[in-house]
């Protein structure tokens, strides 16, 4: 037994990317579906909605296409559905199932079994004692798949389901629904029950394997895995099973101990960042200054071995407090005729061409306001890049009201509205008639971004910019009309690396926030990502004068250990990035996309740069009003 088994209470197989993982788990079932077909038995698998299984099925639909993996001999059981509702609605998990899977590989739908939002309400609980004889008739479930939510459920099994309950219609808990919310746009439409298998249904499964992805998944995942059995994380029930796995990426096994404290399960490199890492944390658990830290703290805290390798606690403290005292800087564009080899950035070219990647219109200003007014103000030649046009985050109701102002203007103005009137009233009528299973018509989605390209260009204006360093690039993969998005597209790629080429930027910003409850953060950087890559193998020149820094967004923000520049802000300049954030307000008072997070985003916003300046002050440094933090892509 390793020292990582002493805090793993289940066994966890950890993957660097979502892909792999996935195709690990798709390996694991065809592997069951072929022994399965062998004997010339069923295989029963237990099934999954929501976003963490996405990758499986695909990876599960190119099995069967490109390596023949037949399901003929496969029977479903899903874990839940949502109630009530249509099963063609876009959000049913009825939909998902036939759109992500059944429909792409050779299942009898017969075999296909859901729980459904369209039963009677008074015969749900026919239903549910039905749903269990099924799986108990088809021989017990040999494989069940989940997903886990951030307040650590299973199906729709929230906090303080019994260990003892069955299929059943449950109440949803409000951060259940708030986190959801991206795929109703607005809370008020999310259902507030769910027909779920219960936690001993699950448990009844002869073998268990749940997915987690991303850092949003990383505290549950640890409580989960490390944390007591207790039924207010269902999650954690698990761990009385005799045969389950945890399968993660990277990201969502962060906050596990092999790697949030990697010295307490084993020997450790002390590298620069290690040591940074332990130091900080250290500090921050014992309320102490950097400066302030003893010898008796490092080996009252397992920091024992760090101590015989470097030295006297005051060695460590001073160079980790250096580290963090030369992070902070008030020149994100470098500073003129600055010597210091230590400061986050080259003081060489100025000004510089700086180019912001915002994936959303108000990415920029909610995430790095203050650096991107700072930027311009310091006299740099800054662009801002709008990946995508964001018009899924707009309500039908702020449409209409926008038409309204646009039809009454050109009355105002004595203009011939005839035109205007026509489309207000055709998008009325469509609005006032759109099912859940309906997407927005071409026209509406058109109005939407145009709502939040005016909101982006007046931000830009109000920094200070001039139309020509605005850039709407409108990506392809984004423009699908439903929360669901294209895959990263060689039109996306090449677009990018167009606008790069035409900028020839000295210095780029990214956003590195993968918590984005829809991906569309993520795609953005994956397609940053890939035409710097092409553009360095082709051989362009000024990639080499080039710096890529990633920010954080509206989710969460980097951890102290880990930036690498530190943008203080006064509190006239958080007042002003708040003022510049409220610019947009069709994401103002009730935000379409907000995930698990209920506060508006300037108020997000404030309150992470507030935390990162409050633990720069705990740590021993300059207290500020704000920080926004970044930290250095190497590529």
């Amino acid at each position: 037994m390793s020292m990582v088994d002493s805090f793993e209470k289940i066994p966890v197989k950890i993957f660097s990317t979502l892909g792999e993982g996935s195709r690990f788990i798709g390996k694991e079932i065809a592997t069951l579906i072929k022994e399965k077909s062998a004997k010339g038995e069923k295989a029963v698998l237990g099934l999954a909605t929501g976003s963490s299984p996405k990758s499986l099925y695909a990876e599960l639909v190119r099995l069967h296409r490109e390596e023949g993996l037949s399901f003929k001999n496969v029977v479903t059981f899903n874990l839940d559905e949502y109630y009530p509702l249509d099963n063609d609605a876009l959000q049913s998990y009825n939909r998902f199932m036939k759109e992500q899977l059944f429909n792409k590989v050779d299942i009898d739908p017969k075999n296909c079994h859901i729980p459904n939002g369209e039963w009677k309400k008074e015969d749900i609980k026919k239903h549910c004692l039905e749903y269990e004889k099924m799986i108990e008739d088809a021989g017990g479930i040999d494989l069940q798949i989940l997903g886990i939510g951030n307040n650590g459920h299973i199906g729709f099994n929230e906090p303080g389901s019994s260990l003892f309950s069955k299929t059943r219609l449950i109440p949803l808990d409000n951060s259940t629904r708030i986190a959801n919310s991206g795929d109703f746009q607005n809370i008020s439409k999310v259902p507030r029950l769910a027909i779920t298998m219960g936690i001993s249904t699950i448990l009844k499964a002869k073998r268990i394997v749940l997915m987690a992805w991303g850092q949003l998944k990383a505290p549950v995942i640890q409580k989960a895995v490390e944390g007591n059995v207790t039924e207010q994380i269902p999650a954690s029930l698990l761990q009385q099973h005799n045969d389950c796995m945890f399968v993660t990426d990277e990201m969502a096994a962060s906050d596990l101990t092999r790697f949030k404290s990697p010295w307490l399960t084993g020997e450790t490199e002390w590298t620069p960042a290690i040591i940074r890492k332990a130091v900080v944390n250290m500090a921050l658990k014992l309320g102490k200054p950097i400066l302030s830290l003893t010898n008796s703290d490092y080996n009252d805290n397992g920091l024992s071995d760090l101590l015989v390798e470097k030295g006297d606690a005051y060695e460590i403290n001073l160079q980790v407090f250096y580290v963090l005292r030369d992070s902070i800087s008030g020149w994100p564009g470098g500073k003129p005729a600055d010597t210091n080899p230590a400061r986050p950035e080259r003081s060489t070219p100025f000004p510089k061409r700086s180019l912001i990647f915002s994936p959303h219109p108000d990415d920029d200003i909610i995430s790095m306001g203050g650096t991107f007014m700072r930027l311009h103000d310091q006299g740099h030649d800054v662009h801002v890049a709008y990946q995508t046009s964001g018009n899924i985050a707009v309500t039908d109701e702020f449409v209409t009201r926008f038409l309204d102002f646009a039809v009454g203007f050109e009355v105002l103005a004595g203009i011939d509205s005839q035109k205007s009137s026509q489309i207000l009233q055709e998008a009325t009528q469509f609005l006032k008639k759109k099912k859940a299973s309906e997407i927005d018509t071409a026209e509406i989605r058109q109005i939407k971004g145009l709502i939040r390209r005016c909101e982006a260009k007046a931000t830009c204006r109000y920094v200070g910019l001039e139309d020509n360093n605005i850039h709407f690039m409108n990506l392809p993969f984004y423009e699908t009309g439903t929360i669901e998005k294209k895959p990263m597209g060689e039109a996306d790629v090449l677009q990018t690396m167009e606008l790069l080429r035409e900028l020839k930027p000295q210095q780029i910003f990214a956003a590195g926030d993968l918590a984005d409850p829809h991906g569309t953060h993520k795609v953005c950087l994956d397609i940053i990502f890939e035409s710097m890559r092409r553009l360095k193998a082709a051989g362009d020149s000024w990639l080499k004068d080039c710096w890529l820094w990633l920010y954080k967004g509206a989710w969460q923000e980097w951890d102290i250990s880990e930036i690498e520049m530190a943008i203080p802000m006064s509190p006239d300049q958080v007042m002003k990035k708040r003022f510049g954030i409220f610019i947009h307000q069709s994401q103002k008072d009730m935000v379409p996309f907000q995930g698990s997070d209920s506060r508006e985003f300037w108020q997000r916003a404030e309150d992470r740069n507030a935390n990162t300046a409050g633990l720069y002050a705990q740590l021993g440094l300059t207290k500020y009003a704000g920080i926004e933090a970044f930290v250095r892509w190497h590529y």
